[in-house]
């Protein structure tokens, strides 16, 4: 291969590129090495780092490359061949490499008791910090072709990234015993500690993590009927009671039983579970009606002080509320105002 007076790289059109390896490896003592804007170049030689060039038009000598003094004499009228290795590293910040985790989180909703499958999403920016430790600590254990992706190195970091996330998430739900459905407000508290946990991380390999989010933390819609059911049974019981509710799911059972199919046995399953049911709903009927009545007011027919509507005897003068006779021998009620005999006004 020829050697190149003039060594460059002008990155892509679309910005997604990491690192560059340079295609061109024979040099010469007094080639130009031009770095662009928002490059570092890194200057490898013998498999060991050299000297790294900023943005700007350098020309390869023993002033800035100690190196060249020990190639030997120059044969080729001061335009010594050399071969070595460049690497154009992106130093610009890349703020959106998505990231999303593979397999949902398991466990337990710790308000509402049902297991749930929690996901999330979202992305986050790096920028590098120091290109030498990036090439020593990453770059030099990829399978290096000319070209590295910034997706291709958010890939090499996902291990790390998601098993965060999952234990943030999953310990923010379990020890403030919040819902899965109510985690959306903390999202950004959550952004702010992952963002903490990773950059020491990150910092290792020559990488600063320039910010981190959070974008969606859902559940399946399988997941989400489940708990929609549960808000709406519970809602229901807030409105119109524990007995009524109870009731209420006693005909649903009792209607589900009812429209039971399944041959014989069903029907007796079902009518069992009828007869078991119409006792409960009896039961809950009962009570219903006494704490209905339990709080009405009626007065004394020997006295008319005001009593409780299910009183046996007068507080005030002792008249037995449950055998009261009228005049002409008839029983009456306390609730009555006339005798349904002789029509004496009680």
């Amino acid at each position: 291969m020829s050697i190149l007076d003039v060594v460059k790289f002008d990155g892509l059109a679309n910005g997604n590129w990491f690192v560059y390896k340079h295609y061109q490896e024979d040099l010469a003592y007094g080639s130009t090495l031009i770095v662009a804007e928002g490059q570092n170049a890194v200057f490898v030689k013998g498999g060991q780092i050299s000297d790294i060039f900023n943005t700007g038009t350098h020309v390869l000598s023993t002033e800035n490359l100690p190196i060249l003094r020990r190639i030997a004499n120059l044969p080729t009228g001061g335009k010594t061949p050399f071969s070595a290795e460049i690497f154009y590293v992106n130093t610009t910040t890349k703020m959106d490499l998505p990231w999303g985790l593979g397999d949902p989180i398991q466990l337990i909703d710790p308000k509402y008791g049902v297991r749930i499958r929690v996901r999330s999403f979202g992305q986050c920016g790096i920028k590098v910090k120091n290109s030498a430790l990036l090439l020593q600590n990453v770059i030099g254990s990829l399978e290096l072709s000319e070209l590295i992706s910034f997706n291709y190195l958010s890939n090499y970091f996902k291990g790390i990234l998601i098993t965060k996330v999952k234990t943030l998430i999953a310990k923010t739900i379990i020890e403030n015993q919040i819902s899965a459905l109510e985690i959306a407000t903390e999202l950004e508290n959550l952004s702010e500690k992952i963002t903490e946990l990773l950059s020491p991380f990150f910092e290792q390999y020559g990488l600063s993590l320039v910010n981190f989010y959070i974008n969606s933390i859902n559940i399946p819609e399988e997941d989400l009927s489940k708990l929609t059911k549960i808000l709406e049974d519970k809602a229901s019981f807030d409105i119109i009671g524990d007995q009524r509710y109870i009731m209420k799911r006693s005909f649903d059972v009792y209607e589900g039983a009812a429209n039971n199919t399944n041959g014989s046995a069903g029907l007796m399953m079902g009518g069992g579970l009828g007869l078991a049911m119409g006792m409960e709903m009896r039961n809950s009927m009962e009570k219903i009606k006494y704490e209905n009545t339990s709080g009405l007011k009626t007065k004394c027919p020997n006295c008319q002080s005001e009593i409780q509507n299910d009183s046996k005897f007068c507080p005030n003068c002792g008249t037995n509320q449950l055998n009261l006779k009228c005049k002409c021998g008839a029983v009456i009620n306390p609730n009555m105002k006339f005798c349904a005999e002789c029509g004496t006004k009680i």
